[in-house]
């Protein structure tokens, strides 16, 4: 019989806390760098899962700002209301798919963002319309996806695992091509921000977590590799196995993301 897989919280939770963990830069002090936040702003932040980044632009502008955190995910809008609390409810969370009309009025906001999710809109020239017309004059877009050179290391290990092609990713296949190109035909002007994050894994264990998680997170594009959760166990095993081989070799595991931050003005 097969798997009805579903995308689950508790894996996107746990790729990012490995980010964390094992990575040598922090990818959010890097946006906060690259936008121009100011107090007193309104802010959405589109596809905002947990709410990671809404909580991190109320600390950088210390609660002084409008901020609205959308996601289609009740669970990632509940563990966000969660955190929500702890603060005061300083945030507004809402449910919102991105693939329909935006309930909010033109030119509402000072800054949208979308971090790792407008790859996932099922039109793409629709959503990011969206985005321009909820955005002030003078307002700016900020939307971040994987590169083509994004972990490589990962795709390589799984390649000699399985003697299979890796499927085409919505977000490394399509960001910096489709949908670069979407932001440049709506925007005055756009530029483009790389941000490459080595994660250094001395053990193999955190490497073969995130693995897991990764495609068990994505697995709907992974379903030529497996359909079964017994298809999942026999992958996961030869995935282990060539990721010990490489450890042995080199002494640890490598794996690089590399980023790409998309900054438009309208």
């Amino acid at each position: 019989m097969k798997i009805s897989y579903q995308e689950t919280s508790n894996d996107l939770l746990k790729r990012i806390n490995i980010h964390d963990q094992y990575g040598a830069r922090d990818i959010d002090k890097w946006m906060l760098d690259v936008l121009p936040l100011k107090q007193g702003m309104r802010i959405l932040d589109v596809g905002c899962g947990a709410g990671k980044q809404c909580f991190s632009y109320l600390a950088q502008l210390s609660g002084k700002a409008d901020i609205t955190g959308t996601d289609v995910s009740d669970e990632l809008l509940a563990k966000a209301e969660e955190e929500n609390a702890k603060l005061g409810h300083r945030v507004t969370f809402q449910k919102m798919d991105f693939n329909q009309a935006f309930p909010f009025p033109d030119e509402s906001f000072d800054l949208v963002s979308c971090s790792f999710a407008i790859y996932y809109a099922e039109d793409i020239p629709f959503t990011i319309q969206e985005m321009y017309r909820v955005l002030k004059p003078g307002g700016h877009l900020f939307t971040t996806g994987p590169m083509p050179e994004n972990k490589q290391m990962f795709y390589d290990i799984i390649r000699e695992a399985t003697g299979k092609t890796i499927p085409p990713m919505p977000g490394s296949s399509r960001y910096a091509s489709e949908i670069l190109d979407s932001i440049k035909s709506v925007f005055s002007q756009v530029d483009v921000h790389i941000f490459e994050n080595p994660l250094t894994f001395p053990e193999v264990d955190p490497f073969i977590t995130y693995t897991q998680a990764s495609l068990s997170e994505d697995r709907l594009l992974w379903n030529t590799f497996f359909q079964t959760k017994q298809d999942f166990a026999d992958i996961m095993q030869n995935i282990t196995k060539v990721a010990d081989q490489w450890h042995k070799r080199d002494g640890r595991l490598v794996m690089t993301k590399v980023v790409g931050g998309f900054l438009g003005i309208k």
